[in-house]
């Protein structure tokens, strides 16, 4: 059986490549990195790919606003390619800086800000969330936690777009309060995103970007609190899985194409 293929941007600040691969490749992918240019120059072609993500980091130091210099270079050079290859039944995820470089694109249906955290800080931890849509990359989860480590993630839109999107069931995740919330103590939005969004999708699904970082979760021990689960499920005599909550996302866009 062949494996799915994916392609992880690189180039210009992204820093999360490395992490984004091994995630894709441990779900059963065969995963290539790949810089920006080489697409542009076609050293390797984006039809020959399944998959594409664009992962955290802080391209072009996010000096002219978070995602929007290496978007603006996707969208003077690969815009025919990018769009050709979503309206395939092909997936897309954007994961934190990919997040904002999405939304730069305006490859997502709406127009909305990824902006400064209500603390004006840059903030590093962990947060729980609720699955609100049923897009391929959230199948069978429901609640999920993850890292975040950004200081540009407030999700800002307008009246209208809010509406939007209600209606069209694009709100993909929404923070919560749950585990993570017990063990840590800090407010269940860490930004302060309109509507505790912490990501969002296309109409079909297949475009997602996040705040979070699946890629940091891919183990048991991964988890903050891992070494007081590790006891409390031995003491329920219950076995320990060294799968970490984000691994599912990964596996899920695998698996659509197995």
């Amino acid at each position: 059986m062949n494996k799915p293929k994916v392609l992880v941007m690189s180039g210009y600040g992204l820093n999360c490549e490395e992490e984004t691969k091994f995630a894709f490749d441990k779900a059963g992918g065969k995963t290539d990195i790949v810089h920006i240019n080489d697409l542009i120059d076609g050293v390797k072609k984006l039809s020959d790919y399944q998959i594409v993500s664009f992962p955290g980091g802080f391209s072009y130091g996010d000096d002219t606003g978070s995602g929007n210099g290496y978007a603006n270079k996707v969208r003077n050079h690969l815009w025919e390619k990018i769009t050709h290859f979503i309206a395939q039944d092909k997936l897309v995820i954007g994961i934190c800086n990919g997040f904002q470089i999405l939304a730069r694109l305006g490859l997502l249906p709406v127009t909305f800000a990824l902006t400064n955290n209500d603390s004006a800080r840059y903030t590093v931890r962990w947060v729980d969330m609720r699955v609100e849509n049923k897009s391929p990359w959230l199948l069978g989860i429901n609640t999920i936690s993850l890292p975040i480590a950004h200081g540009e993630g407030r999700l800002f839109v307008d009246n209208k777009t809010v509406s939007t999107l209600r209606k069209k069931n694009l709100i993909a995740l929404r923070y919560i309060k749950g585990e993570i919330y017990d063990y840590q103590h800090l407010p269940a939005n860490p930004n302060g995103s309109l509507e505790n969004i912490a990501g969002i999708t296309d109409e079909s699904g297949k475009i997602f970007g996040l705040m979070p970082h699946p890629e940091r979760a891919l183990f048991f021990n991964h988890l903050p609190q891992w070494s007081y689960l590790k006891e409390k499920l031995l003491r329920e005599g219950k076995g320990i899985s060294d799968k970490g909550p984000g691994l599912s996302i990964f596996i899920n866009s695998i698996r659509y194409f197995v």
